[in-house]
C-alpha cells in the first residue's frame, strides 16, 4: 500500500487551489461592466467609455472625453483582459509594454488601441491559462479597451470585501491605506501593520461604527469631507456585494482627490458567485468566455468539474477527494497533473465522452489516468464513454485505467472487448506508475522529435 509522506507537501498549493475552484466558483467580468455596477449603487467612478475600434477609440478621447475649443485633458486607456498585473504584462506581437497608458494628445488612442485590440496579453503569471497555446502562446484577447478620464490623486487607498474562506467563513472588509500600484499581498508581506480588517456579519450587514473604524484605519480624519464619503461608500459596495451574489469586490486604488471626493479608479477584480446566476441573469450575460480556459468552458456545458494545470498526466477521476487523492501520488511518483477533473457522482455516457475528449486534446497531456471508485458513479459507465470517445476520435494517448467498486467487472468486460488498448491498474498505487512511466517515455519522445508506439496506442 502507498504510505502517505512528505513528498505530499508540495501538492498542497495545487490541492488549495483545486478545492477553491470547486468550492467557490467564481464569475469575473470585465472592468467596465464592473464600473457601471459600481454606479448603480451609487459608488464614484471615473467618467468612462469602452470602445472596440481605434477609431472608435480616438472619437471617445476627443469627444466624449475632451470637447471641441477646449484644452485637451489626459484620459487612460486600459485593456480589457481577464487577469492581474496589468501594468506589468504585455502585447507581444506588438511590442506594447503595459496594458494601462495615459493619452496626452491627439492620435495618441487610436495608436495605443491599435496595439492592443485584437492582440493577446500576457503576463508572468495569467489569471487564466488558455488551451489553444498553439494559437495564442498562453496569452489572453483583448477584444475592448476602456477609456476613462484620468482622476489625479492626492491619496491613494485600497478597499476590498471578500468571501473569507478562513476563519471568519463569512464576508471579510479589508483595508489598507496604502494602495496604489503596489499590491496588496505585497503590503501584506513587506508591511502588514498597513492591513486592517473586519469580518462581517451576513445576517447583520455592514455595521457603522465598522465603516468609522476601517475609515480612520485609512489614514482619513474624523469629520472630514473624505472620511464621510469614505463612510458612505463602505455601506454602498457592501450593498453591492450582498445584492449581487459578490464573491469580491476589490477597488484599488481608491482615490482622494484634492477637492475631497473619494472615487474608485480601477475596479479589475469583481467577482460574483457562480451558485448564483439564475439570480443574476443580467450580470451573468456579460460572461466572456474567450477570457477562460476553452477546456473550463465545454467542461462547464456538461457539468464537469475541470481545472487546467501545467503537468503532463490527464487524470479523470470521480469525486473531489479521490481527485486530489491522485493528484497526490501523480505527484509521488515523480509525475505532474495536467488537470483536475472531477466527473462526479451520476455522470452518463455523454459526460464521459466529452471529459476524454478534453483531455484527449490537451497539447501538454501526454497519458491518460483514469481512476473510478464506483459507487454511485458505475464504472460501465465510465467505460462505455471512453470507448465512444475512442471510437469517434481515435486514442491517441496512452490510457490507463484503475477501476473498483459497482459493475467493475462489466466495465472490464467492455474494455477488454473494445478493440483498444488499455493499460489496467490493480490500485492507484499501481495506475499512478504506470501513467508516469508511459507519460515519461511519450514526453522523452518528443523532445527529440520521435514516434514512440505502444501495442494498441498510435503515439
Amino acid at each position: 500500500m502507498f504510505a502517505a509522506s512528505s513528498s505530499l507537501a508540495v501538492t498542497r498549493s495545487a490541492r488549495r487551489v483545486a478545492s477553491m475552484a470547486i468550492v467557490v466558483r467564481h464569475l469575473n467580468v470585465h472592468e467596465y461592466i464592473s464600473m457601471e455596477i459600481l454606479k448603480r449603487h451609487n459608488i464614484p467612478t471615473p467618467k468612462g467609455y469602452v470602445a472596440s475600434t481605434p477609431e472608435e477609440a480616438e472619437s471617445i478621447y476627443l469627444n466624449k472625453l475632451n470637447r471641441p475649443n477646449e484644452p485637451l485633458k489626459d484620459v487612460v486607456i486600459k485593456a480589457q483582459v481577464l487577469c492581474g498585473g496589468r501594468a506589468h504584462g504585455s502585447f507581444q506581437k506588438t511590442g506594447l509594454q503595459g496594458g494601462v497608458h495615459i493619452v496626452s494628445k491627439p492620435g495618441e488612442a487610436a495608436a495605443y488601441a491599435e496595439k492592443m485590440l485584437g492582440q493577446d496579453f500576457f503576463v508572468k503569471r495569467m489569471a487564466t491559462t488558455m488551451a489553444n497555446d498553439d494559437d495564442n502562446g498562453g496569452g489572453i484577447p483583448c477584444n475592448k479597451v476602456l477609456l476613462m478620464e484620468r482622476i489625479y490623486m492626492r491619496r491613494e487607498m485600497y478597499l476590498s470585501i471578500l468571501m473569507d474562506k478562513g476563519s471568519t467563513q463569512g464576508p471579510l472588509l479589508i483595508v489598507s491605506p496604502r494602495g496604489g500600484t503596489a499590491s496588496i499581498e505585497n503590503v501584506a508581506t513587506t508591511s502588514p501593520e498597513f492591513i486592517f480588517t473586519e469580518p462581517i456579519d451576513i445576517k447583520v450587514g455592514l455595521r457603522d461604527v465598522q465603516c468609522q473604524r476601517m475609515a480612520a484605519n485609512m489614514g482619513l480624519e474624523e469629520g472630514t469631507e473624505p472620511y464621510d464619503n469614505t463612510i458612505t461608500l463602505m455601506k454602498n459596495v457592501w450593498t453591492m456585494f450582498s445584492e449581487c451574489d459578490c464573491t469580491q469586490i476589490e477597488l484599488n486604488p481608491l482615490a482622494e482627490t484634492p477637492e475631497g471626493d473619494i472615487v474608485v479608479c480601477d475596479a479589475s477584480k469583481v467577482n460574483f458567485d457562480d451558485n448564483a446566476a439564475f439570480r443574476q441573469p443580467e450580470i451573468f450575460a456579460h460572461r466572456d468566455t474567450t477570457q477562460e480556459d476553452v477546456r473550463e468552458v465545454e467542461a462547464r456545458r456538461y457539468n464537469l468539474n475541470y481545472i487546467g494545470l501545467e503537468g503532463s498526466i490527464g487524470c479523470m477521476v470521480n469525486g473531489a477527494g479521490l481527485a486530489m487523492s491522485t493528484m497526490d501520488i501523480i505527484k509521488a511518483k515523480g509525475g505532474e497533473p495536467a488537470n483536475f477533473l472531477d466527473v462526479g457522482g451520476a455522470t452518463d455516457v455523454e459526460q464521459v465522452e466529452v471529459a476524454f475528449q478534453i483531455l484527449n486534446s490537451d497539447p501538454r497531456c501526454k497519458a491518460i489516468l483514469v481512476n473510478i471508485f464506483g459507487g454511485i458513479m458505475r464504472c460501465d459507465v465510465i467505460a462505455m464513454g471512453i470507448i465512444s470517445a475512442a471510437q469517434k476520435i481515435g486514442i491517441r494517448k496512452p490510457i490507463v485505467i484503475r477501476l473498483q467498486g459497482t459493475n467493475v467487472e462489466k466495465a472490464r468486460t467492455l474494455i477488454e472487448g473494445c478493440g483498444f488498448r488499455m493499460i489496467m491498474a490493480d490500485d492507484l498505487e499501481d495506475a499512478a506508475e504506470k501513467a508516469v512511466g508511459v507519460a515519461d517515455i511519450v514526453s522523452q519522445a518528443d523532445k527529440i522529435d520521435v514516434g514512440v508506439q505502444f501495442e494498441g496506442f498510435g503515439v
